[in-house]
């Protein structure tokens, strides 16, 4: 009743590949989260002086670059994938 279609193993790895790559990405996207929500939560609790004001405001941009740089390479890597 269900028709099984033959995969190449050349497929395979291309599969392989692309999931590996959305794992990368989930993982940038975790570690932006992350970095981003401690500079939230300082600036949130901590916000009375100056200091945490030095450290909270770098966390956040850091988190937005990660996200970024995660996206680029995401993107950068799936063309070159899907262009063959």
């Amino acid at each position: 009743m269900s028709e099984h279609t033959e995969v190449s193993g050349e497929e395979l790895n291309l599969i392989r590949t692309d999931l590996a790559n959305e794992r990368t990405l989930l993982a940038y996207g975790r570690t932006a989260l992350m970095v981003s929500g401690t500079g939230v939560s300082i600036l949130q609790f901590f916000s009375v002086t100056l200091i945490y004001h030095i450290i909270a405001w770098p966390l956040i941009v850091a988190g937005f670059i990660i996200g970024v740089i995660g996206v680029v390479r995401f993107t950068k890597l799936s063309r070159r994938l899907h262009s063959e």
